[in-house]
């Protein structure tokens, strides 16, 4: 029996290709390819010469079938995306989930991720995220989904192609409200920019400027739901928002929503303390 390798391959600067993607493509058998014209290009650029199969999402449920039986009967296959990481929003999932079914060994050589990539340069918190891929285009499961991650506190990962940036915009900032976001495209490439806005800001800039180029969307997660028995726990809130340089004002008003207690109460006991 052969086996199947996940392999990663560069999101836009080929200098990104590691020496072990490149020895594990020059000696599997076969290669599957989410697009054979773009792989192509890779296999072409570091003279790797191995023959080909189209595996997408239109068919990958009939190709699955025959990669499979080759590599029950011995041969060694890789699986790449376009670009990044194989099975991340990507028919590659299929392909493994596949393969774990039939017993057949699964391998993965690691590469560039656009998530994560656009995550450590986003300077949103990294500690905790969700990964939410491509929102539907329907509007009932847009909707779904979009409710489901409202009150989800881990910073949210999107992906979203040019053509579909303002709608997804509109309704991130409709659902979530003003939150921060970063919005990261050509990532590697020669003209890769991060934007670091608010959405309202990213709604008004992309309603006089034309998306160019795959987006990863980084959106701030929701705020912690703070509770207070009493409003002396909820000045105490307050005071420790204070003292992180939120101003008085907007500490005052986030307590107040996610407590309850009133915020003229809060902001004046703020002001008495601030007088003594």
């Amino acid at each position: 029996m052969g086996k199947l390798y996940i392999v990663g391959t560069p999101i836009g600067n080929l200098g990104d290709m590691t020496f072990r993607a490149v020895e594990t493509l020059k000696t599997v058998d076969f290669i599957c390819a989410e697009d054979t014209r773009v792989t192509s290009k890779l296999l072409s650029h570091f003279e790797i010469r191995k023959p080909l199969v189209s595996c997408h999402e239109h068919n990958i449920r009939q190709v699955g079938e025959g990669i499979c039986e080759r590599i029950l009967a011995g041969e060694n296959a890789a699986a790449v995306t376009d670009a990044g990481m194989p099975c991340i929003s990507d028919p590659g999932e299929e392909l493994v989930r596949m393969c774990c079914e039939r017993g057949i060994s699964v391998e993965v050589v690691p590469g560039p991720t656009a998530a994560m990539s656009a995550l450590a340069v986003s300077g949103l918190p990294t500690g905790r995220f969700q990964f939410e891929g491509f929102l539907p285009t329907d509007k009932k499961p847009r909707l779904e989904r979009l409710a489901a991650v409202k009150d989800s506190t881990p910073t949210l990962i999107f992906y979203e192609a040019p053509h579909k940036l303002r709608r997804t915009l509109d309704d991130l900032h409709s659902f979530l409200g003003d939150r921060h976001i970063s919005l990261c495209r050509e990532l590697t490439k020669i003209h890769e920019e991060v934007q670091r806005v608010t959405l309202s800001e990213a709604c008004a800039y992309y309603a006089e400027h034309e998306p160019r180029g795959e987006y990863v969307l980084i959106v701030e997660g929701a705020a912690e739901k703070a509770s207070a028995e009493t409003i002396e726990e909820a000045f105490a809130q307050v005071e420790a928002l204070v003292a992180k340089g939120v101003r008085g004002a907007d500490a005052c008003k986030q307590i107040a929503k996610a407590t309850g207690f009133s915020k003229g109460e809060l902001y004046s006991m703020l002001l008495d303390k601030n007088t003594v």
